[in-house]
């Protein structure tokens, strides 16, 4: 049995952590978030140590180590994305592993720090790229390198997630503490396509705002054009209908790669290898971390060349401004 501490146990996604944890047989010891709406711990660790305060969740956890003889193998890290690099370096000096959501930093110069520290410590970096090992995405992997090398495959990329005004207020909305779109929700497809199709050899951003970006990539094997939103006005009328508020689709050469299910235990997945020592390193992650640092750069074209259709819907103001 491993001993585990969760940094952002109040986030959105530290569920699936916390029942990743208990999956594998493992034990929380301790966990952290300025806010305190954390029951979902009584479903899996209700004897865990919570904290809102981290100078004092930081002090527990050297009171176990030094006071009680009890070691702490992994932290968890399920923080907003700009502190996602502190984090990584707390659980590092602790003398932890850690296992960071994605993105695991902000930006590209942020892996170099932290490959050192990790090289000085000797501890790992472990992200979660949980795409990586959906079913249909390896299969379509395995159709790729199946394919005749010279195969250069058509995709429309297209992720929709509908998100309320309260985004916008959260730091979600801040593009200096989330990334902007493309990196908060959209991280995890880019490095699913480079995984698959390979190296981007062009990056280009049609449209970037505060609710949606588009763009279009050229791969080794690829030519991919995207769009993200979560602005539920960009659904298709088919998905409006039907009253659903999140659209997920790619299409390759035309045909629709459905991938819409076999999310739900991803995580605990991820976990599994990781505790196999076959987790995903700080370097799996570069590249997509590359990828999104690009297209925030970047100064939007508008509708030139090929653009993903989806591009060309009316745009519309922040709603916070008149």
């Amino acid at each position: 049995m491993k001993n585990f501490a969760l940094i952002g146990a109040a986030g959105y996604i530290a569920p699936r952590h916390m029942k990743a944890i208990k999956d594998t047989g493992n034990h929380l010891l301790a966990a952290y978030d300025p806010y305190d709406g954390v029951g979902i711990m009584d479903s899996y660790f209700p004897s865990a140590r919570f904290f809102v305060e981290f100078e004092r969740f930081d002090r527990y956890l050297e009171k176990l180590k030094y006071d009680e003889k009890v070691p702490l193998d992994y932290i968890s890290i399920a923080s907003p994305n700009y502190l996602h690099d502190a984090h990584i370096r707390v659980a590092l000096r602790r003398g932890a592993d850690a296992i960071c959501e994605k993105p695991l930093v902000l930006n590209p110069w942020n892996i170099d720090a932290l490959e050192r520290l990790s090289e000085e410590t000797g501890k790992k970096i472990n992200t979660i790229l949980q795409l990586r090992l959906h079913q249909t995405i390896i299969d379509l992997k395995k159709r790729v390198e199946e394919a005749p090398k010279d195969k250069i495959f058509d995709i429309d990329l297209t992720y929709i997630t509908s998100r309320g005004y309260w985004y916008y207020t959260s730091w979600k909305g801040d593009v200096t503490k989330s990334g902007g779109i493309a990196t908060n929700i959209g991280v995890h497809f880019f490095d699913m396509l480079a995984w698959i199709f390979g190296d981007i050899q062009q990056n280009t951003v049609h449209i970037h705002t505060h609710d949606r970006a588009a763009g279009f990539l050229q791969l080794e094997r690829a030519r991919v054009r995207w769009f993200l939103s979560i602005n539920e006005e960009t659904l298709p009328d088919a998905i409006k209908a039907k009253e659903q508020r999140t659209y997920r689709s790619i299409t390759i050469e035309g045909e629709e790669l459905e991938f819409s299910a076999g999310f739900t235990d991803l995580h605990t997945r991820s976990y599994e290898e990781i505790l196999k020592g076959n987790g995903y390193t700080i370097t799996d992650a570069r590249r997509a971390i590359e990828t999104v640092h690009q297209i925030r750069e970047q100064t939007p074209i508008g509708l030139k060349g090929d653009y993903h259709p989806f591009a060309a819907k009316k745009l519309t103001n922040h709603p916070f401004q008149k």
